[in-house]
């Protein structure tokens, strides 16, 4: 039996990358200030105590000069392999990130689960939409590092 699970998005990208370099670019807090969000969008941020339990405060920056707040919590990190985030503030989801090497690189799959379907669906499009420009941004940041890495060993 197939349940479809209505309060959830699930994104998937492959990257041309090894978990590692992928990892790197997540437990990085100014590495992941350049990619975290949407398109538009920018990242202070304030706090950033990646180890299960360990606090990320956040302020993300709208394209149009507004400002998100954002108080996090790591649960769950398993090196190259695996982040999940509770999100504290605002609505609370948790944020599933696993890195799986495949042939060409690493298949990285994001997984948001909200507690509700009531307060999933309002925003689900929105969240569809800034997931799949979360992995894209994810995907430059770590093709812009390794490129970068490559020039300077020529």
């Amino acid at each position: 039996m197939h349940v479809i699970n209505m309060r959830s998005d699930s994104q998937s990208i492959c990257i041309a990358a090894t978990p590692a370099q992928v990892f790197a670019a997540i437990n990085d807090p100014a590495r992941l200030a350049l990619w975290w969000g949407p398109e538009g969008f920018s990242n202070t941020i304030h706090q950033f105590d990646f180890q299960p339990g360990g606090s990320w405060l956040l302020t993300m920056h709208g394209p149009q000069g507004e400002d998100y707040p954002n108080e996090s919590r790591f649960t769950r990190i398993v090196p190259d392999g695996l982040v999940e985030i509770e999100h504290l503030s605002g609505h609370h989801f948790i944020l599933t990130i696993e890195l799986s090497p495949v042939e060409g690189g690493t298949q990285v799959h994001w997984l948001q689960t909200f507690d509700t379907v009531e307060h999933y669906e309002p925003i689900a499009q929105f969240i569809s939409t800034a997931n799949k420009q979360n992995l894209q941004r994810l995907d430059a940041e770590v093709l812009r590092s390794k490129n970068t890495s490559q020039l300077s060993y020529n």
